[in-house]
Formats: structure tokens, C-alpha cells, sequence
């Protein structure tokens, strides 16, 4: 698997929330100034290249589907993080996040819990 652009992250985004759509129904979602529809397409272009989506063909227009999930993504990003910047240590990782977040004490008892489980 790769690592997305911002800019492809920001379209994968909205794929994976609409879960199947056109071009033209991506564009309204994304940050203002809305990118040009050419834009959008090319960027939609590279992700299927990428294997992050595929398409069902109706004529001359695509509609897109994810093939990675984002929790797949979200795997992929964290264990990268993880290697690059903690050793692959979860325990530096995570003791970083408690130092430099404002994480309450509810937040930490959740924590807590999921990692009993």
C-alpha cells in the first residue's frame, strides 16, 4: 500500500463516506476553493492506478468505489508512524500522545479498558 497525497487522502475521504460516487458529487465535499472537476478526475485517476479505488462504467461516466477500507488506511498510517517515529514502540507512542495532548481522565480510563480487553 501507499501513502496518499493530502490531496487524494481529502478525496478518499469523501469516497469512503459516500461510498459509491461520480466525480461530480466528490467535488462539493472537498475543502473551498472547490478544485476544478479536471482536477478532481485526474486525482480519482491516480488513486484507481494507486488500487485505492475501482469503477463501475455507465457510458462515458465512471462511478467510483473504494477497494481499501479506511480502517485499512488508518492501519497502514499508524504503523507507519509508529516505525518512523517511535521505534515501534506503542508504549513511546502512546506515552507521547498523554504528554502532549490534553487528554482527560475519562479519555485515559477508555483507554485503559480497551487495552484490558
Amino acid at each position: 500500500m501507499q501513502e496518499l497525497t493530502k490531496a487524494e487522502e481529502q478525496i478518499m475521504q469523501v469516497v469512503w463516506d459516500l461510498g459509491h460516487c461520480f466525480v461530480k458529487e466528490i467535488i462539493p465535499h472537498l475543502p473551498s476553493p472547490e478544485p476544478a472537476y479536471n482536477t478532481v478526475s485526474t486525482l480519482v485517476r491516480i488513486l484507481e492506478k494507486k488500487e485505492f479505488v475501482a469503477y463501475e462504467a455507465f457510458g462515458k461516466t465512471h462511478r467510483y468505489y473504494p477497494l481499501i477500507t479506511k480502517k485499512e488506511y488508518a492501519k497502514f498510517k499508524t504503523d507507519h508512524l509508529l516505525g518512523s517515529y517511535f521505534g515501534g514502540s506503542v508504549e513511546k507512542m502512546m506515552s507521547f500522545f498523554i504528554k502532549e495532548k490534553d487528554i482527560d481522565i475519562n479519555e485515559l480510563d477508555e483507554l485503559l479498558k480497551n487495552l484490558k480487553k
